[in-house]
């Protein structure tokens, strides 16, 4: 049988998120918490201690719509006793309730069912799976980003694995200095430090002790794909602030830009550099992000990222689901057409005592096209249909000249491998690091920056580093071939380090 998830998580755990993701009817934790009726127990008991305890809490629900609405903790909070989430060693019980501390989406889908669905059939909700599910390196991405951050990143400190063997993650790693093994006996110390990097914008599998109070390796987590015991998927705070939950602060950009920004998807950068970053900069106060109204020519002059992936702007219908306009994924690799379908990985469901990866291509179901139609109706609400036409001819023959380049930069890698000469410690390997920031670096810049309009990161920091990235990668590849003719597979055993540039 194939090791669980995460370790110390069991099959019967692993079982609760066997639903598939494009519909809520199919988990029944979902049914039985959207049908259930708490005895004896009211938000006034909640507020007894609460407003003593945690004033800020309070204070965010009482200006919330919820409150206005008789939304309270008991809407939230309040959960059957033999519901996955529950916490047992809480001070108030009920006959047949207690409440939940780790509460996920399903929760908010008791009354806001649309849109979660549409947040599960998105890329958003594949946050943890697509990296967490690595059984039998099915997902050679999600197992390279485990291997990254439990083994190399925090000093060999996991020894467990998400479907693999602790041995063989941790193959290649130094062990010619003391840092770089210095958290091999101390796992603790390495989930912990996790939680502060890949988790906090993926998520992670939320692991729950004896009486339901979550652990501080797993949660707090607002990852958008982070996966709850419940079978949910994230718990909507990744946009929507806690205890408040404000539509207009989703709205935000910077709601957005918690995650969308740095060297590897300087979304926040790029569209502070486009002009409709700017148009926003300066004409913020007519932007109505308490009521959605962002139409432009009528309330404002430029969309911003609600606007352009979620807004019922010129008559497309608002969504939660922000993969459904995109016609290219382009943060992959190698950017490939969204083929339509909807996300299953987000679940990570179980089946035949196996993960099932599900498909990493979620997009608008009617294909790619069609989703670039609808890109395209949001663009034609300030821009008429030739200039709408050329722009999006020039954004995919930049993401076709990165394929280009990335196809290149795989063949040479996998004639490397084949030949021996790779080390085994990739990141002490100078093509590896090369390899690496061309795509998940200075690409995701080449191709962001075009398809959202600023000119510098298309160029200067996209295009042009990927050009020296393959330079110095073709430099190296050429060097190593030399020495394998010459000494075969001794050749790294001669090999003198040459200089290489790597670009931030």
């Amino acid at each position: 049988m194939k090791k669980a998830l995460t370790a110390g998580l069991s099959v019967a755990a692993i079982a609760s998120f066997a639903f598939a993701a494009n519909s809520l009817d199919s988990n029944p934790n979902y049914k039985k918490l959207k049908n259930f009726k708490p005895k004896g127990v009211t938000n006034d008991q909640c507020l007894m201690c609460h407003k003593t305890q945690d004033p800020g809490i309070v204070a965010d629900w009482q200006h919330s719509k919820h409150a206005k609405a008789g939304v309270g903790c008991v809407e939230c909070h309040v959960v059957p006793k033999d519901y996955p989430t529950a916490f047992k060693a809480h001070p108030m019980q009920g006959s047949n309730w207690t409440v939940q501390i780790a509460v996920s989406s399903i929760t908010c889908a008791k009354c806001h069912a649309k849109e979660v669905t549409e947040y599960l059939n998105s890329g958003h909700a594949r946050g943890a799976a697509q990296w967490l599910i690595s059984t039998d390196h099915k997902n050679k991405h999600g197992y390279l980003m485990t291997k990254l951050a439990y083994n190399y990143e925090t000093l060999k400190g996991h020894n467990a694995s998400y479907g693999e063997s602790g041995k063989n993650l941790m193959k290649g790693i130094r062990t010619d200095g003391p840092v770089f093994t210095a958290n091999e006996k101390n796992p603790r110390v390495s989930d912990l430090a996790v939680a502060n990097i890949c988790i906090q914008c993926h998520g992670t599998v939320v692991k729950l002790d004896k009486q339901g109070r979550p652990d501080a390796t797993t949660w707090p987590s607002d990852g958008i794909g982070a996966l709850y015991p419940d079978g949910g998927v994230s718990n909507c705070l990744s946009c929507h602030s806690r205890h408040k939950f404000s539509a207009a602060e989703a709205r935000q950009p910077g709601a957005c830009t918690n995650c969308h920004l740095g060297p590897d998807h300087p979304d926040k950068e790029v569209f502070e550099s486009s002009v409709h970053g700017h148009i926003f900069e300066t004409n913020e106060e007519d932007y109505k992000f308490d009521t959605g109204e962002q139409i432009p020519g009528k309330t404002v002059r430029a969309g911003t990222c609600f606007t352009c992936h979620m807004s019922g702007i010129n008559g497309l219908n608002a969504t939660h689901n922000v993969s459904l306009r995109l016609k290219w994924n382009l943060w992959a690799p190698a950017s490939f057409l969204r083929t339509g379908g909807y996300e299953t990985a987000g679940w990570a469901w179980w089946n035949k005592k196996e993960i099932i990866r599900g498909n990493a291509k979620a997009g608008n179901p009617q294909g790619p096209e069609a989703a670039r139609a609808e890109m395209k109706k949001v663009c034609m609400a300030c821009h008429e249909a030739t200039f709408t036409n050329n722009y999006f001819q020039r954004v995919d023959a930049h993401v076709k000249v990165y394929n280009q380049y990335k196809a290149f930069a795989t063949k040479m890698l996998k004639d490397l491998k084949a030949k021996g000469l790779m080390k085994s410690d990739v990141w002490s390997d100078p093509f590896f690091k090369l390899y690496y920031y061309l795509w998940h670096h200075e690409g995701r810049r080449m191709r962001q920056g075009a398809a959202m309009g600023s000119p510098d990161y298309a160029h200067w920091h996209g295009v042009f580093q990927v050009m020296q990235d393959i330079r110095e990668m073709k430099d190296i590849y050429d060097y190593r071939m030399k020495l394998y003719k010459k000494y075969g597979k001794d050749a790294l055993k001669h090999e003198v380090p040459m200089p290489v540039v790597t670009h931030e």
